[in-house]
């Protein structure tokens, strides 16, 4: 009688593990390959450029990317990054957020393709006389608590900032903006009355650690490719976006509802979609970071 129980118990379960390992296999990011990154000397500017302008990247996991990255790394001499692990500057490929050794890759997690790449590229091609440096800090998952002053992924943002103005004064870099894609840990009814104030003290503290008071500050709101009733929330959490420049000076927010594409979990935005994000964070960048 036990056995046949058993066996009517494993037969009832299997159904539901295929179909998480399915929804599990089909919503991988491949690993980055190639390596390794193309280190940079970032105390001289590539051929052509008289400046050098940094970009904060802030947020969850859309803002660190999950998207599937392309057969050939990208290597733009105009574009580099400082690596997540090591804050040494290389040439910026996918994955920005790469957490593993710049050499070997070892140690990666699951980053792919975000949108700050296609970013920086637009932001080239428009400027020809800029370096675009990025300075990646995103972590998948992350509550906007995290991101508060004294909380310790804004600390270390903070102090990537700072790294990265220290390391580039002898060409007189400059903090651009920050681009800031994050809300899904949030997107609950006990978080979402406290969001907007969170991100306007954020916002706040940044400028002023940065002593940048009118630093640019880009959001984006998150997919809404969700059902009901999480649905409802990620709607909410997208009203308090793009809300944002309404209450706070030189802020804005990149919309990007109508993109549906993602790596098959309904949460994260597949590469295309997060080139097309890139491309409008960047067109918000133009319109209000001051040249």
């Amino acid at each position: 009688m036990r056995r046949v129980f058993l066996l009517c118990l494993l037969a009832l379960c299997s159904p539901l593990f295929a179909q998480k390992a399915a929804k599990a296999k089909k919503a991988a990011t491949p690993p980055p390959t190639k390596p390794p990154l193309v280190s940079v000397d970032i105390t001289k500017l590539s051929e052509g450029a008289t400046h050098l302008d940094l970009w904060l990247l802030c947020g969850q996991s859309n803002m660190k990317g999950r998207g599937v990255m392309p057969e050939e790394p990208k290597q733009d001499p105009r574009i580099v990054m400082m690596h997540k692990m090591d804050d040494q500057w290389y040439l910026a490929r996918h994955p920005l957020h790469l957490t593993g050794d710049a050499k070997t890759f070892q140690g990666h997690d699951n980053a792919g393709v975000g949108p700050g790449l296609a970013f920086a590229e637009v932001l080239a091609a428009q400027d020809k006389t800029a370096v675009i440096g990025l300075v990646p800090c995103a972590v998948g998952g992350s509550s906007i608590k995290l991101w508060q002053k004294g909380a310790k992924l804004y600390e270390e943002a903070i102090r990537r900032a700072k790294l990265a103005l220290q390391t580039t004064a002898p060409v007189k870099a400059r903090i651009r903006g920050v681009i800031w894609l994050q809300g899904e840990a949030n997107a609950n009814p006990q978080e979402l009355p406290l969001h907007a104030e969170r991100l306007r003290a954020m916002i706040e503290a940044l400028r002023t650690d940065l002593a940048l008071p009118e630093l640019p500050f880009i959001a984006c709101t998150i997919g809404e490719m969700k059902p009901e009733p999480q649905l409802t929330n990620l709607k909410a959490m997208n009203e308090i976006q793009l809300a944002l420049p309404k209450s706070v000076p030189n802020t804005a927010c990149v919309d990007a509802r109508d993109l549906k594409t993602h790596i098959g979990d309904a949460v994260h935005f597949d590469t295309a979609a997060q080139n097309e994000i890139g491309k409008r964070f960047a067109a918000k960048a133009i319109q209000i970071a001051k040249p």
